[in-house]
């Protein structure tokens, strides 16, 4: 067998292993996509098929008309894209300082940074919950942050403690740390500062790591779950997915209506990624190359 006909044969192997594994990943959104055009009895049935007998399109406008939708694609997008552009803008800045200036105690505060990324949210949740309440001059608070009940129960109560994280900062640090010191060399010497520097010359260099970072923080935002239900309580504060928790009753689960709402609610994050993919298989290539 002559090379040219191993190779051949290679690729056709990793084509069909390739195959096989998108069948895998892609069989759960199938099985997904089956209940929500069946009927509830029909998904309960056994054994379970994968094609439906009846197409039950209806589901969908059941879905819509259980609840205030539109707010809650409202209140989650509003989580998602705020929470997305605030963490884009402030964690490529905090990178590029980190990476590219020279200050006293730089290494120091960055290992603080660092800190965050090894605590969860669930151990400070309680914590951050009585600041989000005593947030002075909010909800009814005077200036101790005492009177009223501050931002719980808003949607900028559920935004506020996303802003921070130490990911996006450390992403974007060892991104800035490959280019070379002549680029920042050349454009001081054309008499640019630091942040004219970041946005004409680094912040057009990054759109692969900025959208990688922009993918999963809108992913983040877009399916909080935890964080909405300790601080709200009414249905103007609901997200998508809080809504989505109704058609799991204690004794009865609505699957028809369940996942129809689930690739409803799929379809904003799938629209991001599918715009953004092309930079972010550029960051993936990147940082494999760096490694």
């Amino acid at each position: 067998m002559d090379k040219k006909t191993r190779e051949k044969y290679k690729q056709i192997f990793l084509y069909a292993v390739l195959i096989i594994l998108d069948v895998i990943i892609l069989f759960p959104f199938m099985v997904m996509i089956s209940a929500s055009l069946k009927s509830l009895n029909e998904i309960r049935v056994s054994p379970y098929t994968l094609i439906p007998e009846t197409f039950h399109f209806d589901n969908y406008r059941t879905f819509f008309q259980s609840g205030n939708w539109a707010l809650y694609f409202y209140n989650s997008a509003m989580i998602a894209v705020v929470t997305t552009v605030v963490s884009l803008l402030t964690n490529s800045i905090a990178g590029y300082a980190f990476a590219r200036l020279h200050f006293y105690g730089k290494n120091l505060l960055f290992k603080l940074a660092l800190i965050g990324m090894m605590v969860p949210m669930q151990t400070v949740i309680i914590s951050v919950y009585l600041k989000v309440k005593t947030i002075p001059f909010a909800g009814g608070n005077n200036l101790f942050g005492q009177g009223g009940t501050g931002l719980l129960n808003t949607t900028w109560g559920v935004i506020a403690p996303l802003l921070a994280g130490a990911f996006g900062l450390f992403l974007c640090k060892q991104f800035f740390e490959s280019f070379p010191t002549s680029l920042d060399e050349a454009a001081k010497i054309d008499g640019c500062s630091n942040i004219r520097i970041f946005f004409t010359i680094y912040a057009p260099l990054s759109k692969p790591i900025l959208a990688t970072l922009a993918i999963l923080k809108f992913t983040d935002g877009w399916n909080q779950y935890t964080w909405p239900l300790i601080i709200t309580n009414s249905d103007r504060g609901r997200t998508v997915q809080l809504a989505l928790a109704m058609f799991r009753g204690s004794s009865v689960v609505k699957w028809d209506l369940l996942m129809a709402g689930t690739i409803v609610t799929c379809i904003p994050v799938l629209i991001l990624f599918l715009a953004l993919q092309k930079y972010y298989v550029q960051g993936i290539v990147v940082d494999g190359l760096k490694g």
